[in-house]
């Protein structure tokens, strides 16, 4: 049985990259903006780089992980 996960901005889809967490309507992997920043890369320099990602998906997910942590 297939299973899909989705939020607003983040899609889980067995059929895409084998289930890896992506920014909802692309392939680019969720981990891609977590690794970027942890390089001292911009968020800009992201998204410059992985334009089908919209800025406002890659805050929102930044949004969701601090609720995460401070939970």
């Amino acid at each position: 049985m297939k299973t899909k996960k989705n939020s607003s901005v983040i899609s889980v889809d067995p059929e895409v990259l084998g289930g890896t967490p992506v920014f909802r309507g692309t392939r680019v992997p969720v981990e891609r903006l977590f690794e970027y920043l942890e390089g001292s890369y911009s968020l800009k320099e992201f998204l410059d780089d992985f334009p089908s990602v919209k800025k406002e998906q890659a805050i929102k997910a930044l949004k969701n992980a601090g609720k995460l942590l401070v939970a």
